[in-house]
C-alpha cells in the first residue's frame, strides 16, 4: 500500500501496532506520557490518518484500528528513498551503506541468508 506518512503519524501508527486496536483517548493518553503530546494534537494526526486510509475509525468510543503494516511502510518509504536518493539503484543503496559500515559476522549471515531466500 502506497500511503505516505508524515513523523507524526508514523509514531501513532507505532502505537497502534504495538498495542492493537484503542480509543482516540487512549491513543492520546499513551502519546500525551511517551512524547508529551496534547489531546487535540493527537486528535489532529487521527484525522490525517483516517483521510489517507491508514487508520479506521468504528464504535461508539472511536476506536482506531491500523489498516497498513509496519512492513507496508517500511516498504513504500524504503522504496522513496531508494528512488529519490539512488536513482532507484538498489545496488547503489547497500554499495552506499557497505562502503560506511562494518558487518559483523552474523549480519553478513543473515543478508546472506536474505539473498539466498530470494533467488
Amino acid at each position: 500500500m502506497n500511503i505516505k506518512l508524515f513523523d507524526s503519524e508514523i509514531k501513532v501508527m507505532e502505537v497502534l501496532w504495538k498495542e492493537g486496536d484503542l480509543t482516540a483517548k487512549q491513543l492520546a493518553d499513551i502519546l500525551s506520557e511517551k512524547i508529551g503530546w496534547n489531546r487535540n494534537t493527537t486528535y489532529t494526526v487521527i484525522k490525517k490518518c483516517i483521510s489517507k486510509g491508514a487508520i479506521e475509525r468504528y464504535g461508539n468510543n472511536y476506536m482506531c484500528k491500523p489498516l497498513i503494516t509496519e512492513e507496508d511502510v517500511e516498504y513504500f518509504e524504503t522504496k522513496e528513498l531508494i528512488n529519490k536518493i539512488f536513482k532507484g539503484s538498489k545496488v547503489k543503496l547497500f554499495a552506499s551503506f557497505l562502503n560506511r559500515e562494518i558487518l559483523s559476522d552474523e549480519e553478513r549471515e543473515q543478508i546472506k541468508k536474505l539473498l539466498d531466500e530470494n533467488e
